[in-house]
């Protein structure tokens, strides 16, 4: 049978014109990223580890032994970063916060390097015209919360708060959209039950508890 062109009419069958979708007014463009995907330097600053900082550092868990120490070195060259974006014309950039940044160990103070890098990242795509759309937590859970029971744990919702207030605190006066969390599903069963992901366990009981909270 011959191919029909939208919009065309032959003997026996008519094809509909398809109808041009738009997107709404005001639509946001732009990119996202992972901080343990591209801002390398995961330890710098006071930083503590995460949990796919060891993860990718268990010999034979990762393909060719890659990690993220260095990844696009985004914690450093995030100007040249926003310029290419701006180039772009991007309006938007959903990054993510390490939380292992903020908080690097347990019961400790809000880490100011940590703090003033998402600080200055903000500053910069604002003075760009790009919109911050932070991510609170993008599968990095610190190394010290997974040693206290991880997401399983009861006392991971006061955790998360007690993070999540300094970072509001600091950016929330300049940035005015935010995600929670990305992909609940996949960082409690693939890292919780499958196991191919951090922290690499094989729990179904610690992934239900973890949804729980």
């Amino acid at each position: 049978m011959a191919a029909l062109e939208a919009g065309t009419v032959n003997s026996s069958t008519a094809v509909p014109t398809t109808p041009t979708l738009r997107f709404p007014d005001g639509f946001l463009w732009g990119a996202a990223t992972a901080a343990y995907q591209v801002e390398g330097s995961p330890l710098a600053d006071g930083a503590g580890p995460s949990i796919w900082h060891t993860f990718a550092h268990t010999p034979g868990v990762i393909a060719g032994g890659d990690h993220g120490d260095v990844a696009c070195d985004h914690y450093h060259r995030y100007r040249e970063d926003v310029a290419l974006m701006a180039d772009l014309g991007l309006k938007a950039y959903r990054f993510s916060i390490a939380w292992p940044r903020i908080v690097p160990t347990a019961g400790a103070a809000a880490n100011e390097p940590g703090l003033a890098f998402y600080d200055r990242l903000v500053d910069c795509l604002l003075e760009a015209g790009i919109e911050p759309m932070p991510t609170l937590y993008h599968w990095d859970l610190p190394q010290w919360c997974q040693d206290l029971g991880g997401w399983a744990s009861p006392d991971m919702p006061g955790r998360f708060a007690d993070y999540v207030e300094a970072v509001l605190r600091r950016l929330g006066d300049r940035v005015r959209r935010w995600t929670t969390f990305n992909e609940p599903w996949v960082f409690l069963w693939v890292g919780s039950v499958l196991g191919v992901h951090a922290p690499g366990e094989h729990d179904l009981a610690a992934a239900l508890a973890g949804g729980h909270h």
